[in-house]
């Protein structure tokens, strides 16, 4: 086989077999085939699509590009959860516990924030003590003992993946349908999950901006993970303003928190009742979506889902009496609010900018390389359809520089639009895909 040839065949649209693009990818993991070659097959792919039964096969040779992880040590079925991430996600910190007190075991692997989106792993961090580099041993013991656990995705882990993503940044082919779902569904199933939720973020403070484009990256995951023998269910979800009201890591875990507790934000705790159902019924929990929801509603209200918490914090060494006392987490030392100029309704939230600014208070990175402050962020007060007073606190920054902070006042009540006609809330859920199609709501 020859790369140019493959390349050729590509460009020309027409499909390829499973050694073609296994030759492609074990080559250029290897170094012997070079960057201007997979260029040129990235732009190929961006322009001609693949067919579903090509990107399956892109993804399995992405997978065995490196090692995998065997999670047959873990009784039971297990299912992973994967959020295309967007601002204020602290899904992965409710539904964890959540889903680990119902009985189904919860072996994740996370990653860490970049741009304006925060990671699972820095918010998990800002709990003093809390581990995350677990060898996986220490992985599969503490998932069988309390029934879960998470950990960083290590290099090792599909590094065609990040060959790939770093050359597809440079060479403007990011936005292809194949290789965005077959470079998240590479990552999900090396680390071993039976099963899938994906939860696909759609609108302005999300990777997908559009609702065509979001449905169309679920239904291409989907059969990614049914082709490669996984049940793989996706739902569409609103990014249109974030999700709960915090945005920063310390902030986001104590809203996590209050939300085990049954005192959280709605939108969040719905979501995540409905990510967690499709949990249970994959993992055989529950018969069921109303049996799984009563269990659901239940190990909240008795409280077993905030022990949960507590086992998986202490089991990964972190300091549980941040349960209890939440000035035990790092918070920032000033407060500044923001306060509305006008009254009316809120018509629009500009998630992507409240995410890029809480990155600018320190809350998230701009580069792999830059530190991270876990106290600083920002709580909104209002929602898209709510009303607000003139003079009304519309939301609050948590900040360490109170100058900086200042100056960004006039910033955020900038990515709040006020208008006098009443709007009507934003949907939370847009549709789900299954194996069997989309279903939208």
């Amino acid at each position: 086989m020859r790369a140019v040839d493959i390349i050729l065949k590509k460009r020309q649209g027409k499909e390829l077999t499973e050694g073609e693009i296994d030759f492609l990818i074990q080559g250029y993991t290897k170094g012997d085939i070079p960057d201007y070659q997979m260029s040129a097959f990235a732009m190929a792919v961006f322009f001609q699509g693949m067919t579903s039964q090509e990107t399956a096969y892109l993804t399995n040779s992405i997978i065995n590009s490196g090692e995998t992880i065997d999670l047959k040590g873990i009784e039971g079925i297990k299912v992973d959860k994967h959020s295309t991430g967007g601002v204020g996600d602290t899904t992965t910190l409710v539904l964890g516990p959540l889903v680990a007190a119902c009985g189904a075991p919860v072996a994740k692997m996370s990653g860490r924030g970049l741009g304006h989106t925060g990671g699972t792993l820095d918010k998990l961090e800002s709990i003093p003590g809390f581990r995350i580099d677990l060898t996986k041993e220490e992985f599969i013991e503490k998932v069988n003992k309390t029934k879960i656990a998470v950990m960083g995705q290590t290099a090792k882990l599909a590094p065609a993946d990040g060959k790939l993503y770093s050359l597809r940044d440079v060479t403007a082919t990011v936005d292809s349908i194949p290789l965005i779902a077959s470079s998240i569904m590479s990552k999900k199933l090396a680390a071993g999950a039976d099963g899938i939720v994906l939860d696909v973020k759609t609108g302005d403070g999300a990777f997908m901006k559009t609702l065509e484009g979001s449905f169309a990256l679920a239904q291409e995951m989907v059969n990614i993970g049914e082709h490669l023998g996984r049940e793989t269910v996706a739902f569409i979800t609103d990014m249109n303003q974030p999700l709960g009201n915090a945005i920063g890591n310390s902030l986001e875990v104590i809203e996590a928190i209050e939300t085990l507790k049954g005192k959280g934000p709605q939108d969040l705790l719905d979501l995540c009742i409905e990510l967690a159902t499709q949990m249970l019924l994959i993992a055989k929990v529950c018969k069921n979506e109303l049996e799984a929801k009563e269990l659901l509603n239940e190990v909240i209200a008795n409280g077993k889902a905030l022990e949960k918490f507590r086992e998986f914090i202490i089991s990964q060494d972190g300091d549980p009496r941040v349960i209890d006392d939440y000035t035990l987490l790092p918070l920032a030392k000033e407060q500044i609010e923001v306060k509305s100029t006008t009254s009316g309704y809120i018509g629009k939230i500009d998630a992507e900018g409240l995410g890029t600014l809480a990155m600018v208070l320190g809350a998230g990175r701009a580069k792999k390389e830059d530190k991270i402050d876990y106290g600083v962020g920002l709580v909104i007060n209002k929602k898209v359809g709510d009303y607000v007073e003139q003079g009304e606190i519309i939301a609050t920054m948590y900040v360490n520089d109170k100058e900086k902070g200042e100056k960004l006042v006039g910033e955020v009540l900038n990515k709040f639009t006020i208008s006098q006609e009443k709007t009507q809330p934003i949907p939370l859920i847009y549709g789900i895909v299954t194996k069997d199609g989309i279903k939208k709501f």
